[in-house]
């Protein structure tokens, strides 16, 4: 039996979860491609990455979705930033590590890891 104290750690762990699926008119909306070709390429890791680094760093105001197919097979694992008042930002070929850098660059501090992007691939 668990202790009132391991209770309630597992309960704040699972709001921090809940806290990243909700949204409001300013929640910047990250959503990973998890269609079979993005699960194939490692899309799991890299959705399980970002949750748990926004964990990790108590970052509110995000909310982290999965979609199915995005349309770009070749460069999944892809995870779409939507920002308020901003344009879409995709990240492409994306690892739990670039996730990772992904959340303390872009999601913490506002500032897209350029190298990490779509736009990235046609310089």
């Amino acid at each position: 039996m668990k202790s009132l104290k391991e209770l309630e750690a597992i309960r704040d762990r699972m709001r921090q979860t809940v806290n990243t699926r909700e949204s409001d008119s300013n929640t910047i909306r990250v959503v990973v491609g998890m269609a079979t070709c993005g699960i194939s390429a490692g899309a799991r890791p890299v959705l399980n990455a970002i949750v748990e680094e926004l964990a990790r760093e108590n970052v509110a105001g995000v909310q982290v979705t999965q979609t199915g197919c995005i349309g770009i097979c070749q460069y999944e694992p892809v995870v779409e930033v939507y920002e308020p008042g901003k344009e879409k930002v995709t990240y492409v070929k994306m690892t739990p590590e670039k996730a990772i850098r992904m959340v303390h660059h872009h999601l913490m501090n506002g500032e897209p890891v350029e190298e990490y992007t779509i736009g990235s691939l046609t310089k």
